[in-house]
């Protein structure tokens, strides 16, 4: 496998030298892809569906309702450095079975809600849950528990499943609510979400050193943690994950609006919209296979600049069927290359021992943005009355991430 160039923190061995047998990590992988799916479909995506039908029945504005699924967000970047800690010392057994039991009866609680507040109050305890029990602590498993030879086909499965996601969830979703409305539709998405908890208890092992980190352990991991946040090269990282996620969060709300705005009808602009999540795991596969010939970050920079290039075509060719169509499949091969390449790289540069804790560190800002990108490209597409200043934009921060990337590959530090 090809490394970044320079001097990068070693990724450090796991702790206590024990693996489980390749059955059982794939076992394991298969659990996680099957909770990963439902968690993302029923806690995130189901969202979208609920906007509408929720604001009439609260009689409120769907504005004031996206503010929910906002504080959500939030929530989720507030815990992810604390819960990246916690995963590191006692691995996600206890962890992600919690989080899933939270979601489970956050849903419920959600069916019930009856004014805005408690919509709210629903969307902050979903936000934890989703901390606590969706990609972030799946990562941090699977890196705990493979070799590094291994790590990115366990990923890479992993991602590719939970890519279809919205694929299966968002319909069924949509059709639930047209039979039996939002509150019944909830209280059958806990249903199915009901599954994750007890998958977690009987699947995620702990950790191989046992989950009981010594003083030594602890001041080990503290100067792991220390020597990669001293690294050019982490906080590159930072920046261009989060410019890209800066990015795509923007391009993705307001993509549909943009395709009706400039003629195409709305089941077109959805459909169109709909090829996202299909094209994110066709980019996920693309780029596994390009690992094996280039760096990881080259090959991230690479798909971060093909997507500025998509996004600045949009505008010229946006009002015609195939200009769309092919501007929109450039950038959304991109849109799923960040998930699988973060843990990678992470873990090809730093102390596994401490991922979740750096892996935390790294997404705070990324969950930050992703919750004020839409509310800046709004403010943008209102000051301006244009979509293309709003693309322009998304192509800058495409643009950046890529440099950044790029310039990692080419960070020194020091363990």
């Amino acid at each position: 496998m090809n490394r970044p160039t320079g001097a990068p923190v070693p990724a450090g061995p796991t702790a206590g030298g024990h693996r489980p047998s390749e059955h059982g990590n794939r076992t394991l992988v298969a659990a996680l892809a099957i909770t990963q799916t439902i968690g993302y479909g029923t806690l995130y995506y189901a969202f979208a569906v609920f906007l509408v039908p929720i604001a009439a029945d609260l009689h409120t504005s769907t504005t004031a309702v996206t503010g929910a699924f906002t504080a959500s967000v939030l929530t989720s970047a507030v815990l992810a450095v604390p819960i990246g800690r916690r995963l590191d010392r006692h691995g996600g057994r206890a962890l992600m079975a919690a989080g899933s039991l939270l979601g489970t009866v956050m849903l419920v609680a959600w069916s019930q809600a009856g004014q805005l507040w408690q919509l709210y109050a629903v969307q902050i305890g979903v936000g934890a849950a989703s901390a606590a029990s969706l990609y972030e602590a799946a990562f941090a498993v699977i890196i705990a528990w493979h070799r590094p030879d291994s790590r990115s086909p366990a990923l890479l499965a992993l991602t590719v499943v939970a890519g279809f996601a919205s694929t299966v969830f968002l319909p069924l979703t949509g059709w639930l609510t047209a039979q039996h409305g939002w509150r019944t539709a909830l209280l059958i998405l806990a249903g199915i979400h009901a599954v994750t908890a007890p998958l977690h208890a009987a699947v995620v092992r702990p950790p191989p050193a046992g989950g009981h980190a010594t003083t030594r352990d602890r001041d080990t991991g503290m100067r792991a943690v220390r020597a990669a946040l001293a690294d050019r090269g982490f906080w590159l990282l930072a920046a261009g994950f989060t410019a890209h996620t800066t990015a795509t969060s923007a391009y993705t709300v307001l993509l549909i609006a943009a395709l009706i705005g400039w003629g195409h009808p709305p089941a077109f602009a959805a459909t169109v919209a709909g090829l996202l999540g299909v094209l994110s795991v066709a980019g996920r596969l693309i780029t596994t296979g390009l690992r094996r010939r280039c760096r990881t970050t080259t090959v991230t920079a690479g798909v971060f600049a093909v997507q500025a290039a998509a996004t600045l075509l949009l505008p010229a060719v946006g009002a015609g069927a195939g200009g769309a169509v092919l501007a929109v499949a450039g950038f959304g091969l991109g849109l799923g290359v960040a998930t699988i390449a973060k843990p990678v790289i992470l873990a090809e540069r730093y102390d596994t021992r401490r991922y979740a804790t750096l892996a935390g560190i790294l997404v705070a800002p990324m969950t930050l943005a992703k919750a004020g990108a839409p509310l800046a490209a709004a403010a943008l597409h209102t000051a301006t009355h244009s979509y293309t200043p709003v693309l322009v934009a998304i192509a800058i921060c495409c643009a950046a991430a890529a440099t950044a990337i790029a310039a990692c590959s080419r960070a020194s530090s020091r363990p």
